[in-house]
């Protein structure tokens, strides 16, 4: 696959933090809010502070070890702890992203096409799918591109909502109004989703110039910009519609419209609302598509998944084989799959990564000062907890798939050696 751009031509503090925001400010925001809701209630934007703090935790580890990245750039713990913690990792960052490119595909198809959500989904997966069979990348100007158009809509939204009459109804009872801690929990662990591009800033490294001094900065500064938002938009949306509407809707962002503008403008600023949402849903689907190509490849060369996946073509350099496994997976997730149980999903794997991660950052010793030790073990800690905090549905779907990956390991692995 082609290099990035910021690979060729390292980035600055400034643009570099502006590529790990776009990488997090995506889809997701415009979709994760409802399930996140229904969990946690009027208490949704401690949800967003916590899910937060362990994206912070994961980001800090990962930068922490991606200093002896491995070529295909991979940080999984691999060095610290072994070659099956690592696989466990990477098996379930890969499909945790399935489940996200799904999930972004569905909510792509919600905004587009109401009526034909399913379609238009799967529209967008085939749409995407081609770019990473010729070997593109989401790059740094593109990330740029999606960013200047997206973050301005998410901010009229939140200032519409924070400026219109008051939901009536946003401090009354009813499910998800008065949640425990539990409630808090599993609207944290659902809200990871949306940081999920953290890892992107946390990893750079000679992309960008004076890694060791500015990636610590990058990070803070990426996950800071996109808290503050999240932070401002889950008040927004509890004031605008009211914990219950927020729990039963399936496109906050145009309720939110709809309910503060009324009728008469809706259709404008609905429509803006809803090109923003496509805009970002493509942007994330081109890199996750090119994303799980990559990483089913560095699998299948470690001899962790049938061979047939390290296939690459000569003229494009992508991996082909991965590329359209993957995009089928996706289209049958999207057709079988609820779309909370896709977030859960994808929640559930970087959870897990990021716990394998925290937990391998505890043995590097070379310590900075953005990830002291205890900083590792609480987010290792808070990853497990979050994970076992989201829907069922999602978890048990997704330890029977970590367990079916330890199975095609193993003869995958046998039939290598």
């Amino acid at each position: 696959m082609s290099s990035p751009p910021e690979a060729r031509r390292p980035l600055g503090g400034f643009d570099a933090t502006t590529v790990g925001v776009g990488s997090m400010v995506g889809a997701g925001a415009f979709v994760v809010f409802a399930p996140a809701g229904a969990a946690a209630g009027v208490l949704l934007p401690l949800a967003v502070v916590v899910a937060g703090f362990v994206a912070y935790t994961n980001a800090a580890a990962m930068a922490l070890l991606a200093g002896g990245l491995p070529a295909d750039g991979a940080v999984d713990g691999r060095e610290q702890l072994g070659s099956w913690p690592g696989f466990l990792a990477g098996w379930a960052q890969l499909t945790g992203r399935l489940a996200a490119c799904a999930a972004v595909a569905l909510t792509t198809g919600l905004y587009a096409a109401p009526g034909s959500a399913g379609s238009a989904a799967v529209a967008a997966v085939a749409v995407t799918t081609l770019p990473a069979l010729l070997g593109v990348t989401r790059s740094a100007t593109l990330t740029r591109a999606v960013i200047s158009l997206v973050i301005p809509v998410l901010a009229f939204a939140i200032v519409v909502g924070l400026t219109s009459p008051a939901y009536s109804a946003a401090i009354g009872g009813g499910p998800g109004a008065t949640p425990g801690v539990g409630g808090v929990l599993q609207g944290a662990g659902l809200l990871v989703f949306a940081y999920a591009g953290y890892g992107r800033s946390a990893t750079l490294g000679h992309g960008v110039r004076e890694p060791r001094r500015n990636i610590p900065a990058v990070v803070l500064g990426a996950l800071g910009v996109t808290l503050g938002l999240y932070v401002l938009l889950s008040f927004s949306l509890l004031r605008s519609l009211g914990p219950i509407m927020l729990a039963e809707t399936t496109v906050p962002l145009r309720e939110l419209i709809r309910g503060a503008t009324g009728a008469g403008s809706a259709g404008v600023l609905g429509a803006v609302i809803t090109g923003a949402a496509v805009l970002a849903g493509l942007g994330g689907l081109v890199s996750l598509t090119a994303g799980l190509g990559g990483r089913a490849l560095a699998l299948s060369r470690r001899g962790e998944l049938p061979e047939t996946f390290s296939r690459v073509s000569i003229r494009y350099r992508a991996p082909w084989v991965s590329i359209l496994g993957a995009a089928a997976v996706v289209v049958v997730l999207l057709l079988t799959v609820q779309l909370p149980t896709l977030i859960g999903c994808a929640a559930f794997g970087v959870l897990v990564h990021g716990a394998i991660v925290g937990i391998a950052a505890l043995r590097v010793e070379d310590r900075r000062w953005f990830a002291p030790r205890w900083l590792n073990a609480v987010g290792a800690a808070g990853c497990l907890a979050l994970a076992l905090a989201l829907p069922w549905g999602s978890v048990l779907g997704m330890l029977t798939v970590l367990a079916a990956g330890a199975v095609l390991r193993g003869i995958s692995s046998r039939r290598h050696r």
